[in-house]
Formats: C-alpha cells, structure tokens, sequence
C-alpha cells in the first residue's frame, strides 16, 4: 500500500494523495466502500475543500493497535475500519499466529453492530484459507462469552468483532491471545508487522468456506461457569432493572441471573433488542450523561433495589442504587466506587493464598488501602484489562471506566455479567441484613478516608492538540495545582515506578492529591483524571469529610480544566 504523507488539508488536493486513494479504491474488495472513496476523491479534485480534509483524513495512515485493538469509524481508507482494513489485519493475525503454530485455531465472535457480521465472516475466510481452523460463534453476543470461549476452546487466539462503547458510525476488532487475554507487546508490534508486509488486499488467500459455526455449546458453558461466581446459599432476595443500550447484552444478563438463582431483570425494552443506530441514547456508554436517562426514569416508577447496564458489547457494568427522592431517587455509582464495593465482597469471602488484587493507574487508591487493611497483595497496572489480567496470581481487578474481572479464572478481561451477578449477590446479602451498598461506602470511607475521584476529557477534532497539550506540560511541568504544591510529577513515557512505558503524566500533590494525564486509547480525547483522599475523624465527621473532599475535587478539577486548555 502507498501510504500518504501529506499531514495538512488544502483547497487543492495533492496528487500523491489522490494517487493513493486510487490505489486503495482499486484494491478495496467492497464496492460499496470503493464507490464511497471514489465519490471522496471526487469531490476532492473539484475543489471541496472539505472533501479534501476528509480525504486526507482517511489517509492518514493504517489503523493501529490501541488501547483496545483496532477501532474507528466505519468507512473507505486506511484509516476506517473496512473490509479492506479486516482483510489485513486478518492476514497479519494468521502470519504470526503461524510463527507459533503451523496450523493455528481462532476463534471469532461480534457484536450487533453494523457490519460486525461481515468483518467476523471475513476473519473466518482468511484463517480458514491459510491452512488454520476458524470457528465463529453462532449470533452476536457479549465480549466476556468470546474471551471465555478462547481458553473453553483451546484456540491459540480470538478475535472479538466491537467498538464497544464508541458512537454507532465506529467499529472495531479486538485481538485476544490463546490465554484468553488481549494482546499487549510486543505480540501487537509483531502482527503489526505482519498486516505491514500485506502488499495488497488482492494477494490475501479467502476462503469461500470451510470454517465452523459453533452451536450452543459455548454460550451454555458460558452461562454455567458465569453463575457459579455466586455462593450457592446467598439470598437472591433483590429487584433489579436492567438495561443493555441497545447491545447484545440482553438475554446473556436474563439467562445468567435466571441461572444463578434470581428472578430475571426487569428490562428497559426500549433498549433492550440489539440495534446498531443506538437511537435512544446520543453515546451508548453507560459514563456518559443522559445515556442511562431511560433506566433512571423506568427505575423512578417501578423502584427496584438495583439499576444495572451494561455497555453495547456487555463488557462493562453501570449501577445505579435508590437514593433520596430530591436527588433524583437513584444514583450512578462511579466506576471507583463499585469497583470497592466488588472488592469488599469478595475480600469478605476469602481471597485465596497468593491471590492478589489489581487497578489500573487511573483507579481510586482505595483499593490499595483495602488490601493493605486485610493483608491481600496489590498491584497497579497501565490503563486497560490487557496489562491488569496478567497480574500473577489475579483474583479481582478493575479499572474506573466501569471495567470489573470478579473471576478471571472464567473469563480474563472486563465482564459485565458476571460482574452484575455479583452486586446484586452483595445487594441481596445487605438486603437482608437491613443495610445498603452506600453503607457499606460510608464504612470504608470512615475507616480509610474519602476517596472522591473525577475525571474529565478534552475531545478533538485534530489528533496533533492533543500531543500539543502534552508537549505544553512537559514543557513546562506544574508546580501547584488548586494550591497544594506538586510533590512528584512523573513522566509516565519513561516507565515510571517500574510500570512499561506509556505515554501519560501524574502528579501527587503535597496534600495527597493525585492528577493523570494521558490521550485515550480508543478515542480522539485527552482524559484528566483527579483524586482527592481527605482523613474522616469518625462516623459523625463522614459527611463534612466528604464535604471538604468535593471542595478540593473542584478546585483541582479547575486548575487542570486551565491547564489543558487548547
């Protein structure tokens, strides 16, 4: 492929991008994508000047390896996500899964998303055409079933067909390694160079057939391993309404708690079928406001013990809990604070020897403080479950971004079913002692302090201000933020505090506060992350200490928002 090298749009196209849009188009196996490049380039030589912008976006280069595999909008060009794009990275995947293994055994499932079919169908014709066995799950289904379904199978890697959370107009294709875990270097460098020697789509082998479609087995086993993660005599006494987003979700979450002993959910049904335009919610991710709106108001009327969703590929796990009538009646806990309450109950129930407990670095400190409290080894990771399950020994591990692994022994990612069955185990357990998931809060803020975290994100359009920005601070670290001096300031691009390399920087202030910057993995934004801990002098002062803590929340919240302004 003739890659473009050209960086900054112009009314006059370049005749080296159009030279490579010709290529690709030529190469591009699907007419529909070919006749949308054409239509680009097009308008491009006319003189649109944003046909031209959008043109040299497309070329910007070849979709890389993220946070979460390969993922961006749907559309013609190295730089969307395409059947021409798959192509490659199928071939790359099989070349060095066959640096390990003659004939390597990969397993494929998707989400409902558009075109999600065809990407998984095409993974399948290329695997099977090198000489490897392809086996596709039977319909769209969470990604927690797919990374099962690897170490279920025994297949060398999987492939998962999702942009999880992102927008309706993305797509993406996650990569898993035999272990059941997602690719982390140099195994992402290494099939990137695979997919770099694919010289064009025309010279990858496809298979017209060939390949296995999995029957029910696997989302069987799935279901009887996920339901076990709760105690065979724990109350099931709880009410729980549940939303899927619009995701695949829906009959995984029902199946599962009808399993494990509850009554089904209570379902949001304008969001419960799976739909890839996600049309009631403007992002189908359950952090973001107003995408839980429909759930809070169905939960306002029908007043279940627990609010449940889960993202569009049912990796991820929201909940909300009742709260007083004048603040809306339910509350969305943050990420930090159902990933303490998960860890609570199962630090309750036993961690077994060399067990040990795991966050990523933008996660609430609170988990370390839990696990120094009750003996139980730590450790922090880099952003994303592909560094946090390959902690040794993992029992739990989660991350803010409402990503929780309560049995990683089943499935070794984020899962968003079994994480739900396992709160609402919790809650049901609470239920009956008269007591609430907030009390159990306020305990381990009045024992080890308030822990308030937040965070915010800088979306935009050029992908350079956001190396601007972090260039700006590297430049000219901070001294003080919100008026508490700067302690440490890290550059997390070195490897600190023994971590591998990424590019991000943090700050611990004088007064306990801690601030991460870093540019998302999966979107075209610069996250902030902030956290405060603020001492509670006893029960009775547990409300002015978290009073003081919103305080010091906000404050750093400003300075940071001034710091990284564009």
């Amino acid at each position: 492929m003739t890659e473009y090298a050209g960086h900054h749009a112009t009314d006059e196209v370049p005749d080296d991008l159009v030279a490579a849009a010709s290529e690709w188009a030529a190469d591009d196996p699907d007419p529909v994508t070919r006749a949308e490049l054409e239509e680009v380039v097009a308008a491009a030589e006319g003189g649109d000047s944003d046909a031209v912008a959008d043109l040299t976006d497309r070329f910007a280069g070849l979709l890389q390896f993220g946070t979460a595999g390969l993922r961006g909008a749907l559309g013609a060009g190295p730089n969307r996500m395409n059947r021409a794009v798959v192509f490659r990275a199928a071939a790359g995947l099989v070349a060095h899964l066959k640096t390990l293994r003659d004939s390597p055994f990969v397993v494929i499932g998707r989400d409902a998303r558009h075109n999600s079919d065809v990407f998984a169908e095409d993974t399948a014709a290329v695997v099977t055409a090198a000489g490897g066995r392809a086996v596709l799950l039977p319909e769209p289904l969470p990604t927690p079933v797919l990374a099962f379904a690897i170490r279920h199978l025994g297949a060398d890697a999987g492939v998962m067909v999702t942009a999880s959370h992102n927008p309706p107009q993305d797509n993406g294709y996650k990569v898993y390694l035999g272990d059941g875990s997602q690719i982390v270097p140099p195994s992402d460098a290494q099939i990137a160079d695979q997919i770099s020697r694919v010289a064009t789509v025309a010279s990858v082998p496809r298979a017209e057939s060939g390949w296995e479609v999995a029957g029910d087995e696997v989302l069987e086993a799935y279901l009887d391993a996920v339901s076990g993660v709760v105690g065979l005599d724990t109350p099931r006494d709880v009410t729980v309404l549940h939303t899927a987003l619009h995701g695949v979700g829906d009959g995984t979450v029902e199946q599962a708690f009808v399993r494990a002993g509850f009554a089904a959910p209570a379902k949001v049904d304008s969001q419960a079928a799976p739909d890839p335009n996600f049309p009631t919610v403007a992002f189908p991710n359950p952090e973001e406001d107003g995408a839980l709106d429909a759930a809070l108001a169905a939960a306002r009327e029908s007043k279940p013990d627990l609010v449940i969703a889960n993202d569009p590929d049912a990796d991820r796990c929201a909940v909300a809990v009742p709260a007083p009538v004048a603040d809306g009646g339910y509350r969305l806990l943050r990420g930090d604070e159902l990933g303490a309450l998960l860890a609570s109950h199962l630090i309750m129930r036993g961690v077994p020897e060399g067990g040990r407990m795991a966050n990523s670095i933008v996660s609430s400190r609170l988990l370390a403080a839990m696990c120094r409290q009750s003996g139980v080894a730590h450790e922090e990771t880099l952003t994303g479950f592909k560094w946090i399950a390959r902690v040794e020994g993992l029992h739990y591990g989660y991350e803010e971004a409402l990503g929780y692994c309560v049995a990683p022994d089943l499935v070794r990612d984020k899962d968003g079913v079994s994480a739900a069955l396992v709160i609402a185990e919790l809650t049901a357990i609470l239920k009956g002692e008269g007591r609430t998931l907030q009390s159990v809060l306020d305990d381990l803020h009045t024992q080890l302090g308030v822990h308030q975290t937040d965070a915010f994100s800088i979306r935009v359009e050029d992908l350079a201000d956001i190396d601007r920005i972090m260039e700006r601070l590297r430049a000219t670290p901070p001294t003080e933020i919100a008026g508490s001096e700067v302690a440490t300031a890290e550059d997390l691009s070195a490897g600190a505090g023994g971590l591998p390399p990424t590019d991000g920087l943090r700050y611990f202030l004088a007064d306990d506060s801690r601030v991460i910057v870093r540019p998302s993995g999966t979107e075209p934004k610069l996250k902030v992350y902030l956290e405060v801990i603020e001492p509670v002098a006893g029960a009775e002062d547990l409300a002015a200490a978290r009073g003081r803590a919103a305080e010091r929340l906000a404050a750093v919240r400003t300075a940071m928002e001034g710091l990284t302004a564009l």
